[in-house]
């Protein structure tokens, strides 16, 4: 009843749809109706095993300890918005032979704020399904772990009320900073609700902007938003407030208007990349302030 979907098939479903990679819709069900819970013994086995580069970051991003709080589990079908290799080669072992993982990005129309009429960006972003598919299905090597990909904009029919999680590491504020003159986060909260299943999860990791910092400079441009916007706006696209975690917090990092999150690890941009004091001053800070949130689709 399972197919893995291969490179061939893959093509085949571009030649259908160039920005949409999905199967049917029983490709991405759980079998049974099992209860799945998190398996803290099984993520630890996976974290050990990665690689020195992805351990050292552990300080700062705390997989178990966001995965636990968001309760993933080995057998879920999880969505990851403007995925990259990092949680996706913890997520494919994790989620195991039952579960799926999705990738999501940016919208057509999100792109075309972006980038105009600059045709190979605008082609880039129309062929980014296929490529993180290739992508997931080396890094998940012998695993069964289904994957697929889609665009914002373009959630396969199939694929409605199925998940029960879509995960947002770090990327709300892409989301966000055209949401004035695009409305592109209200347009991926509309995805995000259809695709989750009732009861299904929405796990937030995103850079916080404080409280009292200059609205303009917290749209998201600079990497940081509000936290209470976000909430709110959240609870607007009809989702429930579950629980806030500090797990992600670093009360070092104290932007002010004119700063990027750029400026600190693992980026180093700006001044930390031509100075070596400003460089030393950034890695003492570490990663960015975090806010941890968590809200459920109605059940």
């Amino acid at each position: 009843m399972r197919k893995l979907l291969t490179a061939v098939a893959a093509v085949a479903l571009l030649a259908a749809s160039a920005t949409t990679i999905a199967s049917s819709t029983e490709l991405f069900i759980r079998h049974g109706e099992e209860k799945m819970k998190f398996d803290g013994a099984k993520l630890e086995k996976i974290l050990v095993a990665q690689p020195d580069e992805v351990k050292a970051r552990y300080e700062f991003r705390h997989p178990k300890e966001t995965l636990e709080f968001l309760g993933i589990a080995p057998g879920m079908t999880v969505i990851d918005t403007l995925p990259g290799g990092y949680y996706s080669n913890i997520l494919l072992p994790y989620l195991g032979d039952k579960g799926g993982l999705m990738g999501v990005h940016y919208s057509i129309k999100h792109r075309t704020i972006d980038f105009g009429d600059n045709a190979e960006r605008m082609e880039r972003t129309r062929m980014w399904p296929e490529g993180f598919v290739k992508n997931a299905t080396m890094w998940r090597g012998e695993g069964k772990t289904e994957v697929g990909a889609f665009l914002f904009g373009e959630l396969p029919e199939d694929l409605k009320g199925k998940a029960d999680a879509f995960l947002l590491f770090r990327a709300m504020h892409h989301l966000t900073k055209h949401e004035e003159t695009g409305g592109t986060r209200t347009d991926a909260l509309k995805d995000i609700y259809a695709a989750l299943k009732p009861g299904g999860i929405v796990g937030i990791v995103q850079h916080r902007a404080p409280a009292d910092s200059d609205d303009d400079w917290a749209r998201g441009f600079n990497g940081y938003i509000k936290e209470a916007p976000l909430v709110a706006a959240m609870k607007a696209a009809g989702f429930e407030f579950v629980a806030s975690s500090e797990i992600n917090a670093n009360p070092k990092d104290k932007p002010v208007v004119g700063d990027f999150v750029w400026r600190l690890p693992p980026s180093l941009g700006g001044a930390a990349n031509k100075d070596e004091a400003v460089k030393a001053k950034m890695a003492a800070i570490g990663e960015s302030d975090r806010m941890t949130l968590k809200f459920r689709k109605p059940a």
